[in-house]
């Protein structure tokens, strides 16, 4: 397990990166790479989505462009702070602090669950899984973003120690043990030699 596989350490890894986060991140995943995911999804206006691991909105705001309202989730309360700066507390967006592993939400509350950038930091990614499939209705879609595996194996070994790394072997692992039965990967990258971005639509069973 990395060492940002910790929630406390996590929470205070985001405390300090909450800072600079929208400057940083279009380096890793930009406004294309977040828009093709989205259009992954089919979204309809009236879809209820849930964004786990919300951060300051990046996707958040993709998202409100195809939908009437998101749910903003995060474990980070200065992750949130910037996304209230962005979008008010009460507004198209409903903010929660929470635990991706203990979601605070009904089953089959929504239509879509959506999470980017955020399982690298699950200390269980299976369970937290397994919460996005119960929360969503059966037939709805979940969509996670994770970080590629990368192919040397000096950067492999410097990516276990930080946090979660997987390819798709081991995204069908998780994906299965998780409770799916109908899913699939794509890869996404920023530009050549850029991190990649594993991305996963998950079919919720009827």
């Amino acid at each position: 397990m990395g060492v940002l596989e910790n929630k406390a350490r996590a929470r205070t890894f985001y405390k300090y990166l909450s800072k600079v986060y929208d400057q940083i991140n279009p380096f890793i995943w930009d406004e294309r790479m977040r828009d093709e995911a989205i259009a992954m999804l089919d979204l309809s206006p009236d879809d209820r989505v849930l964004d786990v691991g919300c951060g300051t909105g990046f996707a958040t705001e993709g998202l409100l462009e195809h939908v009437e309202t998101v749910y903003g989730l995060d474990q980070s309360a200065h992750q949130l702070s910037k996304a209230y700066r962005k979008f008010g507390k009460r507004g198209d967006v409903r903010f929660h602090l929470g635990d991706a592993e203990r979601l605070p939400f009904k089953d089959d509350s929504f239509d879509v669950v959506w999470s980017s950038g955020s399982i690298e930091y699950w200390p269980n990614p299976v369970d937290a899984l397994a919460e996005c499939r119960r929360l969503t209705k059966p037939g709805g879609r979940v969509l996670i973003v994770g970080p590629d595996y990368p192919n040397s194996s000096i950067f492999q070994k410097m990516a276990d120690a930080i946090m979660l790394f997987y390819d798709e072997a081991e995204a069908d692992r998780m994906f299965t043990e998780a409770g799916f039965e109908d899913f699939e990967h794509h890869i996404q990258q920023s530009r050549p030699g850029s991190p990649r971005a594993i991305t996963t639509i998950a079919t919720v069973p009827e």
